[in-house]
């Protein structure tokens, strides 16, 4: 039985050598991920080149409304209508106005009868002067009061300041209004612009003066030049656009008010686009967006970018990498600090 006992050990320590002595299994390669270089195309158009639909408007819109309220007895424009200077666009019922006047006259008439029987007896020293001052202030009023009224029974009347067209109208003959309700709206025909709604992700790269193309929807061939000359520093509540409009430089016949446009802008030389990464590369970390940098030897590190704003499939960055420089376009997720890769790209941009 001694054989066997001391054999044992002998047979452990040979079947531990022979497992000493098996190979290591090779390192795993590094996997491959979907790269790009910054400044690339990431699939959309640039700032300027896309075009956005707009609208025919007037750079001068004035909403027309009375100064009093009351009911509105005739309106003789309708949209589309052209007005002179001094034209009637609406009449409220004149007959309050005039009662209120009636009564302000009435007034006035008193107070400078009971006036001048104070300055007679004035002279005689039968009143006082300040009885008589306060009789001379009741006077200034009631005549500051019979001008109101004659003021308000003239503002029954709704006259066009200037020539114009009726863009569109407010109320209907019959309908009450109130004092400063807008009845119609005027516009000039002759100061044309296109009103658009641009993203937030094609503001970075616009400034007032940028220079665009304009054209018709319902005219092909006609082509306009422009000039962006407002742009809203607030975004719309509802749509979260920010509204833009476009000075026409030499507008003809063919541009009508209401006509659907299109705009274009040309892209300024001296400024440079915007650097922009797809959504798929932006990494959060600790509550900082950042992008999975790839540098020459193969590895990746996480370096932080400022955001400006976020499209639907693209991010516009203001600093943290450069053009030129490799970036981690998917599986940012599933990447760690100093992991070697292997460069991959896609196969179609």
């Amino acid at each position: 039985m001694s054989g066997p006992l001391r054999s044992g050990p002998l047979v452990a320590a040979l079947f531990m050598l022979a497992a000493c002595e098996r190979p290591l299994p090779p390192p795993e390669p590094p996997r491959p991920v979907l790269t790009r270089v910054v400044g690339e195309s990431t699939g959309g158009q640039p700032t300027g080149a896309s075009p956005y639909a707009g609208e025919i408007r007037s750079r001068h819109e004035t909403p027309l409304a009375f100064r009093i309220g009351g009911k509105l007895l005739e309106r003789p424009v309708d949209v589309g209508a052209t007005v002179r200077p001094g034209e009637l666009l609406a009449r409220l019922d004149p007959v309050d106005p005039a009662l209120s006047a009636s009564a302000a006259e009435a007034q006035l008439a008193l107070a400078e009868a009971e006036a001048r029987r104070y300055r007679e007896l004035r002279t005689q020293s039968f009143v006082s002067q300040a009885a008589l001052d306060a009789r001379e202030t009741t006077l200034r009023a009631m005549r500051a009061q019979a001008e109101l009224a004659r003021n308000q029974r003239a503002y029954t009347e709704l006259r066009a300041d200037r020539a114009g067209v009726v863009a569109a109208v407010a109320a209907e003959p019959g309908q009450v209004v109130s004092a400063g309700q807008t009845v119609l709206r005027l516009a000039r025909p002759d100061t044309p612009e296109v009103v658009i709604a641009l993203p937030e992700s094609r503001i970075a790269g616009l400034r007032v003066g940028r220079a665009a193309e304009i054209t018709l929807w319902a005219e092909a061939d006609a082509r306009y030049r422009g000039v962006l000359r407002e742009l809203s520093p607030v975004a719309d509540v509802a749509t979260r656009t920010y509204a833009a409009r476009i000075s026409l430089l030499e507008p003809d016949a063919r541009v009508r008010l209401g006509m659907t446009a299109s705009v274009r802008f040309e892209a300024a030389a001296a400024e440079p686009s915007p650097l922009t990464v797809p959504l798929t590369a932006v990494f959060q970390h600790e509550g900082r967006p950042a992008l999975w940098v790839v540098d020459a030897d193969s590895t990746v590190r996480l370096r932080p970018v400022e955001v400006i704003a976020w499209g639907e499939t693209a991010a516009t960055l203001a600093g943290g990498v450069a053009a030129g420089e490799r970036i981690v376009e998917a599986g940012v997720h599933k990447l760690v600090a100093g992991e070697r890769i292997r460069i991959a790209t896609a196969a179609a941009r």
